[in-house]
């Protein structure tokens, strides 16, 4: 299928490994131009590397620059939108906040989580739409989490943050936006072979002092897949939001969890 988006131009954060490289690399595959975000330098040279390697199934290869920046902040969204003005499409993605119990969690802990995973994507959005609006055409994809849909408890900070995003694009979503274009949608991980993933299994061991590997084959019992996702796959359902085929599809919370969510709706 022709997603309809070669040429375009992409911000991708998070982007030198795990789910944000899956989806630069799959809107890469598309012809898509990336410029892609993330704080370690060396890594996100090497995942532009990586990017660079691969090829549209037609057309001329679209360009990546990568930006060793800290999304999270004023400055690091200042160079972000320096190697690049006018996004087509935006990936939101910042790291998660660290597992715990919220009695360890002081106001600052909150202010962080809150300042990565909510008001920073927000300020993304905002930086975005009203260009994008203008041209006719939209997409924004807000990495966030299955938490969102059914909490972990050892997440809070992650539940909490990352649901206020979640209202916050419900409203703006269905503003003028819809009509002019410009959709505005999150995607929701489930347990995908990350290094997000490690981190929680190792939390979760600590915890109840079994081993990362009983935590694991524990986990993927919960999933009727009876596995893990890939960051490939994830990175397709992307690309499939950013397409045109999905100009109908905004304010929406895409669960991708291998069947783990138990509910109907």
């Amino acid at each position: 299928m022709d997603l309809g988006i070669a040429g375009k131009t992409a911000l991708v954060c998070g982007a030198s490994k795990g789910l944000g490289f899956g989806c630069a690399q799959a809107l890469r595959r598309e012809g898509v131009n990336v410029v892609i975000v993330a704080r370690g330098a060396e890594a996100l040279q090497a995942a532009a590397a990586r990017l660079e390697a691969e090829r549209p199934a037609s057309g001329e290869a679209p360009f990546v620059k990568w930006v060793a920046a800290d999304i999270t902040t004023a400055e690091g969204r200042a160079q972000a939108f320096a190697a690049h003005a006018d996004y087509d499409i935006v990936v939101t993605n910042a790291g998660g906040p660290p597992p715990g119990d919220f009695r360890d969690w002081d106001r600052e802990a909150w202010i962080k989580a809150v300042d990565a995973n909510m008001l920073t994507p927000i300020e993304l959005i905002k930086a975005t739409v009203d260009g994008m609006a203008a041209r006719g055409f939209g997409r924004i994809v807000n990495i966030t989490s299955s938490s969102v849909k059914a909490p972990i408890d050892i997440l809070g900070l992650s539940n909490g943050a990352r649901s206020g995003l979640t209202g916050f694009v419900a409203g703006v979503a269905r503003t003028g936006l819809a009509a002019k274009g410009v959709t505005i949608n999150n995607l929701l991980p489930g347990s995908f072979d990350t290094d997000r993933l490690q981190g929680t299994a190792a939390a979760a061991a600590k915890k109840t002092g079994q081993s990362v590997d009983a935590i694991h084959e524990a986990r993927k019992k919960t999933i009727p897949a009876r596995r893990f996702g890939t960051p490939e796959e994830f990175g397709a359902i992307c690309a499939f939001l950013c397409s045109m085929h999905a100009a109908y599809v905004t304010g929406q919370n895409w669960l991708a969890d291998g069947g783990a969510y138990p509910g109907t709706y």
